[in-house]
């Protein structure tokens, strides 16, 4: 059975194994392991591709956005307004810093916060509002932080979207965005990594700071910190895959307009919903997410899977239905956008090198699996 995965990591490999290859030997003969030149070059070359002042590395998407709250002065006590549905770490880098999730409806369609949910869970105890740029696609920002109180800041989690824009901006463009390099993201490292992206130099200190043990120094500790530093081998993967990435998102492109074409007539018969890009927004789509309709979710993508094909849910939960967050106090029919979509949704394979053949395929098995 030929095998098509949800994301082909090997295919992504091979097209820079040379070059990562020599980029290891440098670092391995210069022994910058941790931090050094690699590390320097990739966030100076990220913040330009990101059209952000500063990039600070660090060692994965979760301690990114938990840096972002830190450097925003969130900390014990406050509250943190999040969407209902996103990856568990939004949630944990939280709770990680002593606060409290907030949680807020998305909108049905493109399934990102809802603005105005979020500002109806703004509350006296809040500091921060943090909308989840979802598949690829930005969450509204700049209106968000526009109607929302002085003293209430905006953190985005930027993690599944590199190299996307809405209404021309970047995300940390004005303001302060975590993102992830996990190898399964646009732009993936050979494992964990991550960024923290601003135009504020006096945050982009504040965070290497924190996430160097509280000092840029040996043995000088300005801050209370932690250790969350991006290491030399994986700024060589990312460096590599960069230099590619803006081709990559075209490919993805294109290949979200073939589903959109192949998945035609099952979107007029009612049996999907295809994926919306809100206006304004240039979509590199991470995921190429359809919503079941009038079948059992979960039975599709068992039908998919035996057929080899790599098809995935992102996410099968809300936040309040886990066991992690049952203390929120949450039950079911309270986000009934995330809830809908939670049981609805279906990750189709989307990569750059996936061909029209591939998709065909997956299209046929879905229909059947329908």
């Amino acid at each position: 059975m030929n095998h098509i995965p949800l994301v082909d990591l090997k295919a992504a490999h091979e097209e820079v194994a040379d070059e990562v290859r020599a980029g290891f030997e440098r670092v391995l003969a210069n022994t910058a392991f941790i931090g050094g030149d690699e590390v320097r070059a990739f966030e100076r070359e990220y913040a330009d591709f990101g059209a952000v002042a500063h990039c600070v590395g660090v060692a994965n998407g979760t301690d990114a956005v938990e840096l972002a709250l830190r450097a925003s002065g969130i900390g014990p006590g406050d509250e943190v307004v999040i969407p209902a549905n996103t990856f568990i770490a939004t949630a944990g880098a939280v709770a990680r810093i002593g606060a409290r999730p907030v949680l807020a409806d998305c909108l049905p369609g493109t399934h990102l916060l809802d603005p105005q949910a979020a500002l109806d869970a703004v509350g006296p105890a809040t500091r921060a509002v943090v909308p989840v740029h979802l598949y690829g696609q930005l969450a509204e920002v700049t209106g968000l932080r526009d109607r929302l109180p002085d003293h209430v800041r905006v953190v985005e989690d930027a993690a599944q979207c590199q190299g996307a824009t809405r209404d021309g901006r970047s995300p940390g463009s004005g303001g302060i965005a975590a993102t992830s390099f996990y190898p399964g993201k646009n732009l993936g490292a050979y494992g964990d990594a991550g960024a923290v992206l601003t135009d504020d130099e006096n945050l982009a200190d504040l965070v290497r700071a924190t996430a160097n043990h509280g000092g840029v120094a040996k043995y000088r500790h300005d801050v209370a910190g932690f250790n969350s530093r991006l290491d030399g081998l994986q700024a060589v993967v990312l460096r590599a895959k960069l230099a590619r990435l803006a081709d990559g998102n075209a490919a993805r492109r294109a290949a979200a307009a073939r589903y959109d074409d192949l998945l035609a007539d099952l979107a007029a018969a009612g049996r999907v919903v295809l994926p919306t890009t809100a206006d304004g927004n240039v979509h590199v789509w991470h995921l190429y997410v359809v919503e079941v309709t009038d079948t059992d979710r979960d039975d599709v993508v068992g039908k998919l899977n035996a057929e080899g094909i790599g098809a995935g849910v992102h996410y099968p939960a809300p936040v309040h239905l886990t066991a992690a967050y049952r203390h929120l106090g949450h039950a079911r029919g309270d986000f009934p956008h995330a809830e809908r979509a939670a049981d609805r949704i279906l990750s189709l394979p989307l990569f750059p090198q996936i061909s029209p053949d591939q998709q065909r395929r997956v299209v046929e098995t879905l229909t059947k699996a329908l």
